[in-house]
């Protein structure tokens, strides 16, 4: 694989990364030349390669060194990619000393990932899926596919009744979104690369979940997922990314109900019970008076 990426390359040592159940991660250190990172897809999965490829060719434009840079693609058995290495550590795994200067830096970055304008709202493969003209359209689809998930896995159905009250008495906020962008739709601290002397940010990664929507979406889960009511988290996501709607706040909390209620579906389908009562209880405290 690296000799078809970066032909003549002398392989060092290779290192497993972070991988999940759709691929597996690994970095190749060369012994003249920068690390780079590479990506072997699940068959079942290979579809999403032209994804990665599609989203990280849009953010290159916008984002230049941020992003990683795709060096070579293949397609087969099993399908590859190689990827230029963004330095750095995980935010998750570290500790800043000021928490709120690290997220100005992430709401600049979602700031210039949501200024790429796509054309409908919908799931980004190297094309938008089943596109919807409007966000109400799309975000009553995904609501109305999520509860009858959560049902069909056995949630609660009061849980469950409350969810689709708040949404159909919330869901007017859905047309305050005209112009759809670019989400990254997993920008949490996981995927979040940081230098850990000068606290600046690298870059970000993964971009497997990305989607067409309201750029309110993105802060929605980073918020959802990285947040958890840190104030000085949420201020400098804030301050970074700049100017937002006036109903910002009342969005972003109907599209973290949202996230909340897909994770859940998630987790249950693949037997990950131990999260799941924690999930409800965030859904709960949003729905419930």
């Amino acid at each position: 694989m690296i000799e078809k990426a970066c032909p003549g390359s002398e392989i060092a040592e290779i290192l497993p990364r972070t991988g999940g159940q759709l691929s597996t991660v690994h970095e190749v250190l060369r012994t003249a030349a920068a690390p780079v990172i590479v990506k072997i897809y699940e068959p079942e999965w290979a579809w999403k390669q032209a994804k990665e490829v599609h989203v990280y060719s849009l953010l290159a434009e916008h984002l230049g060194n941020a992003v990683p840079e795709v060096i070579h693609a293949e397609a087969g058995d099993p399908a590859f990619t190689v990827l230029t290495k963004i330095e750095g550590v995980p935010l998750s795994e570290a500790e800043p000393p000021d928490w709120k200067a690290v997220y100005v830096q992430l709401g600049q970055l979602q700031a210039k990932i949501h200024r790429i304008p796509q054309p409908a709202y919908g799931y980004l493969t190297d094309q938008v899926l089943d596109p919807l003209p409007t966000n109400d359209a799309y975000m009553r689809r995904q609501f109305t596919k999520k509860i009858a998930e959560f049902d069909e896995l056995g949630g609660d159905p009061v849980l469950s009744k409350q969810i689709t009250q708040y949404v159909e008495q919330h869901a007017g906020l859905f047309a305050a979104n005209d112009a759809p962008s670019l989400c990254h739709n997993d920008f949490h601290e996981g995927n979040v690369l940081v230098d850990p002397q000068s606290w600046q940010v690298q870059g970000f990664i993964d971009v497997e979940n990305a989607i067409a929507a309201d750029p309110l979406m993105d802060l929605a889960k980073t918020e959802c997922y990285s947040i958890w009511g840190n104030a000085d988290k949420l201020a400098g996501l804030v301050e970074g990314y700049g100017e937002l709607p006036v109903d910002w706040r009342a969005r972003t909390t109907l599209y973290r109900l949202y996230h909340s209620l897909e994770l859940w579906d998630w987790f249950k389908s693949i037997g990950t019970v131990d999260p799941l009562d924690s999930i409800a209880g965030d859904m709960a405290a949003i729905v419930r008076p």
